[in-house]
């Protein structure tokens, strides 16, 4: 197994780091928090076929695999992209397996959102991240992988949180199209969930990455006792610390990335282990070079503090880390019986 990239998958990362670099200021991503969209990006990353890297070519896509998604992520997780990338590219690819090519037309050109209802169950009964703005979810509802359209008259407006997603409920169902049902359609759908499992993770490795830089700049230039203050070391260690946590998540997504596209029997348990470990390593990062700023860390003047909150809501607003845990040990070690007591 080599999870080194190739020149493609190092050209495809540097592409979508220069785009985001240009387009995903600060500045920009603060002005997008009202809505947790910056719709001048999302027509720059569907105008370079961003939103078809993982469908097949046969359905208009550029063929490309789990990994070239997550390297994608990273990237707009390094300067919080204020556009859906998850469970979009997750949604993109159950219609590239079910060759939906008519409802994948307008959704490659970037004219339509679709996302995915990330719980089983009706999308009017939970909170959909990108709810605010999307046009379509898919949800698996019983034993029916559904497409719903957006509820006629539904306002566009995202539900107030600390992360500036774009959250919202349906609250009505809008025009329902099946998709597939019963044992398929299970299927797809929890494979979709280990993917935004992974890009999640990819996106919460490259924003620790980004939150240990601030921290690092500042904790050079900022002087204490008469020598700046990187060179304590309970300021130094929790940055070598969370360095080393990074590495370590950015090896589990990419692991996770071929055990999926490998079908592997432990790609379950992989795609949980690297969203776990990506969120406590950026909480863990984010937190650390936010308390070195000291109060100015708090402040909304200092970039650190759109990490922070990110830090946590990214992994919040999916699933709760430490609940995920479990959906490793069942993976790990098969689900809890009540045998041999």
């Amino acid at each position: 197994m080599d999870l080194s990239l190739t020149r493609e998958q190092r050209a495809v990362r540097d592409a979508f780091a220069a785009l985001f670099g240009k387009q995903a200021t600060p500045q920009r991503v603060r002005s997008a928090e009202p809505t947790g969209f910056d719709l001048l990006l999302w027509r720059h990353y569907a105008d370079i076929g961003a939103l078809g890297i993982g469908v097949p070519s046969d359905c208009g896509g550029g063929d490309g695999g789990l990994l070239e998604l997550a390297l994608v992520a990273e990237e707009a997780g390094r300067r919080l992209a204020p556009i859906p990338v998850a469970e979009t590219a997750a949604a993109a690819r159950v219609l590239g397996r079910l060759r939906e090519k008519e409802l994948l037309v307008p959704v490659l050109s970037g004219s339509v959102i679709v996302s995915l209802a990330t719980q089983p169950g009706s999308a009017t009964r939970q909170w959909l991240i990108d709810g605010a703005i999307a046009d379509a979810v898919l949800a698996l509802d019983g034993d029916s992988l559904v497409y719903m359209n957006r509820p006629d008259g539904l306002s566009k407006t995202a539900h107030r949180n600390l992360g500036g997603l774009p959250l919202a409920q349906w609250l009505t169902p809008g025009a329902i199209t099946v998709l597939a049902e019963g044992s398929e359609a299970r299927s797809i759908f929890d494979t979709a969930i280990d993917e935004v499992r992974v890009l999640r993770a990819a996106a919460l490795v490259g924003l620790a990455s980004e939150a240990v830089a601030i921290g690092s700049r500042y904790a050079i230039v900022r002087e204490a006792f008469g020598q700046p203050i990187g060179m304590y070391q309970a300021v130094a260690h929790p940055f070598a610390d969370a360095v080393t946590g990074l590495d370590g998540a950015q090896l589990l997504v990419r692991k996770a990335c071929w055990a999926l596209d490998s079908a592997r029997d432990d790609a379950g348990a992989l795609a949980a282990m690297a969203f776990v470990f990506a969120a406590e390593t950026a909480y863990q990062a984010a937190t650390h070079s936010l308390h070195v700023h000291g109060g100015y860390g708090f402040m909304e003047e200092y970039d650190i503090q759109l990490y922070y909150r990110r830090a946590k809501a990214w992994a919040a607003a999916f699933a709760d880390p430490r609940r995920e845990l479990l959906t490793v040990a069942d993976r790990r070690f098969g689900p809890e019986t009540t045998e041999g007591r």
